[in-house]
């Protein structure tokens, strides 16, 4: 082998490590943040006050997508979803009424299944007000509600008063700004 073949085998591998580097610090990233946020999360900013004061509008959630591929989501989740009147739309709530429950609001506490004991419901912002329902949670749905429930646009008021358990997107489980937290 002659000088000049040894010098273009040398540039050819050089270039080669260039461009395995760039691929390793460009596209490999690119491909594993679409992986995450098409398979393993929702990032969603929060729009409105219908959640305070549990979540706030401005806040960053973290929700996981896989959440509820082995389980059932349960009463007090926070659940990211597609809205039903507009699915263009995404909201997040928090589950009330369950698959099969009756759901019923007397002077603004929630009874499931004719009860004579209200829910606990600690995260409310304010005591609620006014009466709704009943409400038949169909099966495979859920009947969602906002924690600043005298401000919050949900199943109460909705056409389609139920989320379907397909439109669910993820659990709500991190907040990321403006502060550092779980949300429960």
């Amino acid at each position: 082998m002659n000088q000049s073949t040894e010098c273009l085998d040398t540039k050819k591998n050089k270039w080669k490590k260039i461009a395995r580097e760039c691929f390793d610090m460009i596209v490999i990233p690119i491909l594993l943040a679409l992986f995450c946020s098409k398979v393993l999360i929702v990032n969603a900013t929060i729009p409105s006050g219908s959640m305070e004061d549990t979540i706030l509008p401005g806040d960053r959630i973290i929700g996981f997508r896989l959440a509820y591929l082995l389980q059932e989501p349960d009463r007090g989740d926070i659940i990211i979803f597609r809205f039903p009147d507009d699915e263009s739309q995404v909201f997040i709530k928090r589950v009330i009424g369950l698959p099969g429950e009756t759901v019923r609001i007397v002077d603004g506490r929630v009874y499931i299944d004719g009860s004579d004991t209200p829910l606990d419901e600690i995260y409310l912002k304010e005591a609620p007000q006014g009466s709704f329902g009943p409400y038949e949670v169909p099966k495979d749905s859920y009947f969602v509600m906002g924690d600043n429930r005298n401000h919050s646009h949900d199943s109460r008021f909705w056409e389609h008063q139920y989320v379907e358990k397909e439109k669910i997107l993820a659990k709500a489980v991190f907040q990321y700004y403006p502060r550092i937290r779980m949300v429960e």
